[in-house]
C-alpha cells in the first residue's frame, strides 16, 4: 500500500546538525583555508635567520597565549638568537596580503619579546613597542639585547577602525640589526686582497661550522676554512656555512693585478713619438726577462732588465709575440704573454 503524506499534519523531523558546515564555511576566507598554523603558539615558533626574509601567514591562528599588541589578534610566533656581540634588533614585516573580507581589518602588528623559554604568559616581557601597518613596518628593540640569547617575535592581526575580525593575512618577516647579524660579525670570509698575476694568497674564513667555497677554480680546496687561492684573473670567492640551522654566505675579492702591462703597438718611424715599445712598470724589475718572437717562433729580441727598449730595427710591419717573466728576489714569476704590432 502506498503511503502518502497527510497535508496539514505535524511531523517531528530532527533538524540536521549544521555546525560542521558553518564551521567549514567560516574557515574559508576569500578562498583561503584557515588551518591552524603550526606556529600559533610559542612552542612552535619558527626560527628567523638574520637578513633572510621568510613567508608567513596568521590565517586561522587561535592562540593559547593572547597576542601582546592586541589580545585575540590571531598571532603567530617566531624566534631568533642574537649574535655573540648583542645589540639592538629590528624586525621587518612587509608584503602584507590580506583578503577582502567584510568586517576584517587589513593591518598586522608585531612586537619583540624576551622570555625564559618556558613559553608561559608571565615569562614574556616586551623589549620593543608594538608597531602596525597595512603595508609594511619595522619594529625595533628599545634596548640592546643580550648576546647569544633567544628572543621571540609575535606577529598578530589588528582589529582597528570598527573591524570585527582581526586581520588574517600573508606577509614576509625578517630580522636584522647589530644584535642579530651574523655575516661579518660571527662569520667572516676574510678581507679582500690584491695579488700579482701568478702569485697566490691564503684565504682565512672564520666562525663557520663547515665551509663551502665557490668557485673552485684556483683554490687548493673548497671545504676548508683557509684554502690557498691562485686565480688567473680577478675572482669573487663566496663561502657558505650553516650556523644554528641557518645558512650564511660571505664573499671576498682576490684582485689579480698585472705587474707589467705593455702597449700593443708602436711606430718606429723616427719622429720621436712612440718609436719604441713601452712597457709600463718594467723598470721596477731590473731582472725581468723580456723576449719578442715573430710569427714563426724565431726570437727577434731578448733583454734582461729592459735597459735597451725594443725598437723593431730591421723588422717589417707585422704582429709579434712577447714573453715576459718578472723576476725579483722572491724568484721567477709566471710568464706574461701577449702581442705587439709594429706599424711603419
Amino acid at each position: 500500500m502506498e503511503h502518502r503524506p497527510t497535508f496539514g499534519a505535524t511531523r517531528n523531523v530532527p533538524m540536521p546538525d549544521l555546525r560542521p558546515v558553518v564551521t567549514a564555511l567560516l574557515l574559508i576566507v576569500a578562498g583561503r583555508l584557515l588551518a591552524q598554523p603550526a606556529n600559533s603558539d610559542c612552542s612552535g615558533a619558527v626560527d628567523l635567520c638574520a637578513q633572510q626574509a621568510i613567508a608567513g601567514d596568521n590565517t586561522g591562528a587561535v592562540n593559547s597565549i593572547p597576542a601582546f599588541c592586541q589580545p585575540g589578534g590571531s598571532a603567530v610566533w617566531y624566534s631568533f638568537t642574537t649574535n655573540s656581540v648583542g645589540g639592538t634588533v629590528s624586525v621587518n614585516v612587509d608584503g602584507i596580503d590580506c583578503p577582502g573580507v567584510a568586517g576584517m581589518d587589513d593591518e598586522l602588528s608585531a612586537v619583540i619579546l624576551s622570555g625564559d623559554g618556558s613559553c608561559t604568559a608571565p615569562s614574556f616581557q616586551a623589549v620593543s613597542v608594538c608597531a602596525f601597518d597595512p603595508v609594511a613596518f619595522t619594529v625595533t628593540t628599545t634596548q640592546a639585547l643580550q648576546p647569544l640569547r633567544q628572543y621571540w617575535v609575535v606577529v598578530s592581526g589588528m582589529r582597528n577602525n570598527g573591524a570585527t575580525i582581526a586581520a588574517q593575512c600573508g606577509f614576509n618577516v625578517s630580522v636584522s640589526g647589530p644584535g642579530a647579524d651574523i655575516v661579518n660579525v660571527d662569520f667572516d670570509a676574510g678581507p679582500s686582497v690584491s695579488i700579482a698575476a701568478g702569485a697566490s694568497t691564503q684565504l682565512n674564513a672564520t666562525g663557520g661550522t663547515t665551509y663551502e667555497w665557490s668557485p673552485t677554480s684556483g683554490l687548493s680546496g673548497n671545504t676548508v676554512a683557509n684554502p690557498v687561492a691562485q686565480p688567473s684573473e680577478t675572482t669573487i670567492y663566496t663561502v657558505t656555512t650553516v650556523i644554528d640551522g641557518c645558512t650564511y654566505v660571505d664573499a671576498l675579492t682576490v684582485d689579480v693585478k698585472r705587474l707589467v702591462d705593455p702597449v700593443n703597438t708602436f711606430t718606429p718611424n723616427g719622429d720621436g713619438i712612440n718609436d719604441t715599445w713601452t712597457i709600463p712598470g718594467i723598470r721596477d724589475y731590473p731582472q725581468a726577462d723580456v723576449s719578442v718572437y715573430d710569427r714563426w717562433g724565431q726570437r727577434v729580441y731578448h733583454s734582461i732588465g729592459y735597459r735597451e727598449p725594443f725598437d723593431g730595427a730591421g723588422l717589417p710591419t707585422a704582429t709579434y709575440y712577447w714573453h715576459i717573466q718578472v723576476n725579483d728576489i722572491k724568484g721567477k714569476s709566471d710568464p706574461y704573454t701577449g702581442y705587439v704590432t709594429i706599424i711603419r
